[in-house]
Order: C-alpha cells, then structure tokens, then sequence
C-alpha cells in the first residue's frame, strides 16, 4: 500500500530535531556523560561543556553568560519569570497581555487568586498590542510586564522596545516570551532592552524539555525550586547537558543564514495565501504581513469550519490554534474580538526548514480539490 504524503505545516507547535543537533545530544549522552556538578575528570568536562554552551548562546542573544538560566522549556521559564518577581512583594501588580500564551495567562491568573493585582491588556482586532494601552495601565506599585514579543497563534510580532521605553521611565521590569520569535527573527536581548526573555528548545529544531530564561545582571528573583543550587540557585537539579549542548547548537544553526532562511519562508508563505486566497475568495487574513512572523499564516475560511477542513485534508499537518488548545477554541482570537463566523473558519499554517515549493503546490491541490467538490 503506498503511503500518502504529509505535509507538515505545524512548525509552530514544534519542530524536528537537526540530524546535526542529534549528533551533539547522543555525544554527551553517551560519551561525555558526567554530571557538571562533580569534582572528578568527567563532571569536570561537563562542566567546561556546560558553559562553553553558555557562551555561545549568550553570544547569539547578545547578553552575558551568567545571565542565562537553563530550565525545560518555554513554561518554566514563564513561570520563573512571572512568580519570580511578583512573590517577592506583599503587594505588586502585574500587566500582561489579554493573548499571551496559557503558561504566562494561567500563572497571572494564580497569582490573581493569591491576592495580587493582575490586569490584561487589550489587543487591536489586527493582533497587536498597543504601547499606548501598557502606559494607561501602570500603576505606582506595578512591578512587572510580561508581553511576547511574537504571538504564537497568529504570528503578530509587537513592538517590544517601545513597551520597554515607557516602562523603564518608571522603573518597571519587562519580560518577554520570546519561544516562538527565537530562530525565525532576530532576537537580541540587549536591543530589545527587556529585563527577562524566555527561549524552548523544541521551536528552534532542538528537543523537548530544554529552554532558558534570560535575567539581566542585578535582578533578583525567587526561585520556584530548592535543591543543589544549579544555574545561580534559581533553578535546581542536575543540568541536563545533553539538551543543552543541543540547544545551543541548534541556535547556533538558526543564525547563521537567519535572513536567507526569512527571505525563502516569507516567499513560501506569501505562494500560499495568494493561492488560498485564489481558491477561496472570501479567506480573512490575520495581523499585518510586514508584522508577523516570516514562516505564519493564519487564515480564515469565512463561513466554514477549519477542523473539519483539516480532518478532511489528512494529508495536512496544520492547526486551528495553538497546538495547547487545537480544537478548544482560542483566547487569542477571543482577545482580537473575532467574530465567530471568522474565528470557526480559523486555520494556522507555520512553515519551516523542511518545507518546499512542492509542500505549497501540493497543499493548494488540495485546498482545491476539496472546494471543487
């Protein structure tokens, strides 16, 4: 039975490993296995390993070394980031965005609970949040913005330096999740001007379970783990150096033809909508072009539903959200104010490495036959 081809165009959910990224994980998973923290000759190496991986990455980010802090993923770093800052205080209030993904939205909503001030910010119909809005909001004793500086369902990059100038004229730190722009834009923290950053793995064609959390020099934060004092004490347990080295030279790849690797995905990208917009002329079109992320489209098939677009085109790898919520209805098209008629049409395309001319000829054939029919 020949097997059908798949076209993967979820590389927003996650991504494959590098082969080259593998090569460096199964290393130092089976050769040079030792435990950072131990004093003999092999947790000696792991050490020296570990941080040159530091050095690298702190090199790519544009920040120091000691500044980055290894942890699972893009969620932890998350929660570091927020629960870190806002439980050092008795009383504190804290800004985040109405369309920030569930481990920034759910951890706000926590500490909401606990007795801490909260508020969410609005965001345009287009997907984008306005500065503007961040200012109105403050308060004397707001301690913390945490606003993605791109969103991961509709692709909306936001205008993370100017958040930052208004609230470092009141002293104010910034964080920002950065999982899904890290690889796919450039991301330089000290441009950026933010306070906390946070980076996963498995979007930047490293594993699962590996990120970092980014904390500028001089900022001090609870930690939401006790134990053997790994990464400056704010992050416990053995460092898991396999990922890490992965991680590492998986950012390391992504960079070195950054602007090629854009220039080819928005081409791509743009064959796409131009063809689903050819086949279906009543497609809606999320945020500005020029402001989203080169390899994200997400689109709206007016009047249809996307998942069962999806269920019947098998052969397409998409999603009709985050793949945190595909099929439970999105906050971010609730946050945008999306009409239903819209938002139940909804479909996101991520393009990525492997994706080819092909891949998009191949998907539109697709689209076609099923609006033939």
């Amino acid at each position: 039975m020949r097997k059908e081809k798949c076209v993967y165009l979820d590389y927003n959910a996650t991504t494959p490993v590098l082969p080259e990224v593998l090569e460096v994980f199964s290393y130092y998973a089976y050769e040079e296995f030792g435990n950072p923290s131990s004093a003999h000759s092999k947790g000696k190496k792991a050490r020296s390993a570990l941080e040159e991986a530091r050095g690298k990455l702190a090199e790519i980010l544009s920040v120091k070394s000691g500044e980055i802090i290894f942890t699972s993923g893009g969620t932890e770093s998350n929660h570091i980031a927020l629960y870190g800052v806002i439980t050092q205080f008795q009383r504190a209030h804290l800004l985040v965005s109405a369309f920030e993904h569930p481990s920034v939205l759910l951890p706000a909503t926590k500490l909401l609970e606990k007795g801490y001030e909260v508020d969410f910010v609005f965001v345009s119909p287009e997907g984008y949040v306005d500065p503007d809005e961040v200012k109105k909001r403050l308060k004397p004793h707001t301690k913390l913005v945490s606003i993605m500086l791109a969103n991961n369902e509709i692709g909306t990059i936001q205008d993370i330096r100017e958040i930052v100038r208004i609230c470092k004229e009141r002293e104010i730190l910034v964080h920002t999740d950065a999982c899904q722009a890290v690889g796919k834009i450039e991301v330089n923290f000290e441009d950026l001007g933010v306070d906390l950053l946070s980076l996963a793995g498995h979007k930047v064609y490293a594993l699962k379970g590996i990120g970092a959390l980014i904390v500028k020099k001089g900022i001090k934060l609870e930690p939401l783990f006790l134990g053997g004092g790994q990464e400056g004490g704010l992050r416990a347990g053995t460092e898991p150096l396999p990922s890490i080295l992965a991680l590492s030279k998986a950012c390391e790849i992504a960079i070195k033809n950054l602007e090629g690797e854009r220039q080819r995905l928005l081409y791509l990208r743009e064959k796409l909508y131009d063809g689903l917009k050819e086949i279906y002329p009543k497609l809606y079109r999320y945020g500005i072009p020029e402001k989203i992320l080169p390899n994200t489209l997400t689109v709206s098939f007016v009047g249809q539903r996307g998942w069962e677009i999806l269920e019947a085109l098998p052969q397409i790898c998409a999603s009709t959200g985050s793949a945190c919520h595909d099929r439970k209805g999105s906050h971010t098209l609730f946050a945008l104010k999306v009409p239903e008629e819209i938002a139940q049409g909804t479909i996101r395309f991520s393009l990525g490495k492997y994706t080819t001319f092909e891949d998009i000829e191949y998907t539109l054939a697709l689209f076609k036959e099923y609006f033939s029919k």
